[in-house]
């Protein structure tokens, strides 16, 4: 007998006659996710998507792991495959749990009867195979309402399937079904949590980092990378383009009041950001900025950063509080990178007193008066380094 994994899809059942497309996708994208581990045969059936292993030897524990990073699963459960035969099923079930039941207390028997033709009816199963185990495992209790151990037997059309817990998914909806968008990825803790919340949501995303050296360091510039590969389980290969901006910035330094500096620098960020984004086949960017957060984002500073733009810019951090955005930069693997004490290019020149609450038409003309012409910014994204990053790294 063999053990497999069952895919439960969640919020893909709700898609009506665009649900087949976005299953695709998804056993696509876990295709994609176990292809390092061997050969895996992948099925949808009645709601629920098979993994079966072909390659001799995988470790089902390192699967279940990648597919747990796959956008579009509500949850997953390895369960043992029996023929769909009442006395096989009361001969792999001991064994099968044996480990887990004797670490508990109570258990509860589920039973799913797909199969209409198996001659016995969902109690029944539940009652035997209940009686069977407490006669192996006398320790144990019943207990229906939080058992310790959940024991599952799904009697489908190929066969039935016996499974013990059932994992967490990574939800939301698979990459690739929702768009395409760039991200505006620095070095902090805030983007990378937004970049995830967004390909959650079905996006495929491109990253923009903006490097100003010598002010900033390689290890700056190494430390963005990292970011970039944290994402990688969830989001696939991402191509970030490093932006050459020390020049833009000194510029805008020294032609600009100092309290008007990081709203020009953030519009001239967002123009060259939407010029990548649009080259790449975008059809929207992604910040993360919080509402209040810091002085540059303001609802006045925001609205006077995205009017220089006509792709719809995403901010899904906008009203977290950092204690929210740090706890999903923890759960994703990325918090301990993005506090590395390396600066990037934001916190370069930062004014003492920034213009919290800019009107439109003054930012305008101080920005005219600063006199940064439109082939600078042009020139900027031009020149941006694309790096691919994939499970395995290399440059274009």
């Amino acid at each position: 007998m063999k053990e497999i994994i069952l895919l439960k899809c969640g919020e893909l059942v709700l898609k009506g006659q665009n649900r087949s497309s976005f299953e695709d996708a998804m056993i696509k994208n876990a295709r994609r996710r176990l292809e390092p581990l061997g050969k895996f045969h992948i099925w949808k059936s009645q709601s629920t998507v098979f993994v079966e292993p072909l390659t001799e030897g995988i470790r089902m524990e390192e699967a279940v792991e990648r597919l747990q990073t796959v956008f579009g699963i509500a949850a997953l459960c390895p369960a043992l495959v029996i023929p769909k035969d009442w006395q096989a099923i009361c001969a792999a079930a001991p064994g099968y749990l044996e480990s887990d039941l004797l670490a508990a207390r109570t258990f509860k028997v589920n039973a799913k009867r797909s199969d209409k033709s198996f001659p016995m009816k969902s109690p029944e199963i539940c009652r035997e195979l209940g009686g069977l185990l407490l006669s192996k495992f006398p320790h144990l209790k019943v207990d229906v309402e939080d058992p310790d151990v959940l024991v599952t037997v799904e009697i489908r059309e190929k066969g039935a399937y016996l499974h013990k817990r059932q994992l967490p998914g990574a939800g939301g909806i698979p990459v690739g079904t929702g768009g395409k968008a760039a991200l505006l990825l620095s070095g902090g803790i805030d983007s990378p949590v937004a970049g995830y919340m967004m390909a959650k949501r079905g996006l495929e995303l491109i990253a923009v980092h903006f490097a100003s050296p010598p002010y900033t360091s390689d290890r700056a510039r190494q430390k963005v990378i990292s970011l970039g590969e944290k994402l990688l389980p969830y989001i696939g290969r991402l191509r970030l383009f490093i932006v050459p901006f020390t020049e833009l910035q000194e510029q805008l330094r020294d032609r600009c009041p100092e309290e008007y500096f990081t709203l020009l620098m953030r519009r001239a960020m967002m123009r060259i950001a939407e010029s990548i984004a649009l080259r790449e086949g975008c059809s929207g960017l992604i910040t993360g900025e919080s509402l209040g957060q810091v002085a540059s984002q303001t609802i006045q500073a925001l609205g006077v950063t995205d009017c220089v733009t006509e792709l719809p810019v995403l901010r899904p951090a906008i009203g977290m509080d950092k204690s929210e955005i740090v706890a999903i930069a923890r759960k994703i693997d990325t918090f301990e990178t993005s506090i590395l004490p390396y600066e990037d290019c934001c916190t370069v020149f930062t004014p003492r007193h920034p213009r919290t609450r800019p009107k439109g038409d003054e930012v305008a003309r101080v920005e005219a008066e600063a006199g940064i012409p439109p082939e600078a910014l042009r020139e900027a994204a031009e020149a941006a380094e694309l790096l691919v990053l994939s499970p395995r790294y290399q440059r274009s």
